[in-house]
């Protein structure tokens, strides 16, 4: 995984465990002829980014940035230090050793099936948590890890902490912002990336950058004036930051959805992500 540079990921800055939990809101449903009644109107609506055929999408989108593949079940044993300042970065998500989400999964993990591989650097973890230091980590963590991650508890582990601290307030924020598919991916990719603390290039002010530009649909704004201008506040962000200065995550992947028209994230897609081009059919 590579920050925005290049293939590997795009780990959040220190502050990234700092949430923005807002309760999603519902859509609203039109009202159905009798003859019609019969039908689901939850099922007539549009699929948010939670669905499952969706989220999967989202996932290898993500992945295509972060691994320059679409397979991001094969990225569960991905570990490195890509010299970042954030220490090593692995999993399917970049859990950072320097930034306090590495160390939540390993407790988590730890927790689940105590004494595995991992437990016993816990207490490194917790010494090197806001560092790039490799104390306590040398030589043998990278190894560790690349076993744990044939255990499917630890895959597992993977998968929740990324639901709980990325995909989830990524998913609530845009939904209350009455956002489709489309922005809660905007959302959840920046989140990945840039994480939610309170710097000023965190999730929530990229979101509030936007917000002094254009209204979102939910404040009675244009969905898709709204997206590019979250799109130009995410782009700034990006180039704060020398291993994020490669925007075409944004510029060849999203914003080709934008301009598409499918605010809805539906197949087939096609986009690039520094000069490779994928394809979800």
């Amino acid at each position: 995984m590579e920050h925005a540079n290049g293939e590997t990921h795009s780990a959040a800055s220190p502050s990234r465990r700092t949430l923005l939990l807002i309760g999603a809101s519902l859509a609203a449903v039109p009202l159905l002829r009798p003859e019609h009644a019969s039908a689901s109107p939850v099922a007539r609506a549009a699929a948010g980014l939670d669905d499952p055929a969706k989220k999967e999408i989202a996932m290898k989108l993500v992945s295509s940035a972060e691994n320059s593949s679409l397979d991001w079940k094969a990225q569960y044993k991905y570990i490195e230090d890509i010299g970042d300042g954030r220490g090593y970065t692995a999993g399917i998500i970049g859990f950072c050793s320097g930034t306090g989400d590495m160390l939540d999964l390993v407790e988590l993990y730890a927790t689940r099936k105590p004494g595995n591989v991992l437990a016993k650097y816990l207490p490194a973890l917790r010494r090197v948590n806001n560092s790039d230091s490799h104390d306590g980590l040398d030589p043998s963590f990278p190894g560790d890890w690349r076993k744990a991650a044939q255990d499917t508890a630890f895959q597992q582990a993977q998968n929740d902490e990324r639901d709980r601290v990325y995909f989830n307030p990524a998913v609530k924020q845009g939904k209350t912002d009455g956002l489709r598919a489309l922005g809660q991916f905007t959302y959840y990719d920046a989140i990945v990336m840039h994480g939610d603390g309170s710097d000023p290039t965190s999730f929530r002010n990229i979101r509030k950058r936007a917000l002094a530009k254009a209204k979102p649909p939910a404040q009675g704004g244009d969905e898709v004036t709204y997206l590019n201008a979250f799109l130009d506040a995410r782009v700034w962000a990006m180039k704060q930051e020398e291993a994020h200065s490669d925007t075409s995550r944004v510029d060849t992947a999203q914003r080709v959805f934008v301009r598409k028209g499918n605010l809805d994230l539906n197949p087939p897609l096609d986009w690039k992500v520094y000069g490779d081009s994928f394809h979800i059919g």
